[in-house]
């Protein structure tokens, strides 16, 4: 089954929150948390995500390269710039069950852009 999220005007916590039970299958009768699933979440208007507090200047993603000395660290800013979905998905992504399945199941969120329709 397909679940449309709208995100316009939502913090992204209660969005993500909210496409992390969709994905995992909680809402559907048929729930077995040793499979996949089949719902998907069609996220639309999650350009106009916001942000509470002062998190969009002074949060901060860090990753290391494996190098000594090579921790690289950018604010969210810099990182939503470059690719808000990259941003929203590993938002979702982190918020999903740490296991084997979690990369198959983060396939069923598509992004919906303002001109598509919900279907593919």
């Amino acid at each position: 089954m397909d679940y449309v999220i709208d995100a316009k005007n939502r913090p992204l916590g209660r969005v993500a929150s909210e496409a992390a039970l969709i994905l995992q299958g909680k809402k559907s009768p048929a729930y077995n948390p040793r499979k996949i699933g089949s719902d998907r979440v069609l996220l639309k208007n999650y350009l106009q995500v916001t942000l509470t507090g002062r998190k969009f200047k002074e949060k901060l993603y860090h990753h290391h390269t494996g190098y000594m000395g090579h921790l690289k660290t950018e604010t969210f800013e810099m990182a939503w710039n470059k690719d808000p979905k990259k941003v929203i998905r590993e938002v979702i992504l982190h918020m999903l069950p740490k296991n084997f399945i979690q990369s198959k199941r983060i396939l069923n969120l598509v992004f919906v852009e303002n001109g598509e329709k919900a279907n593919d």
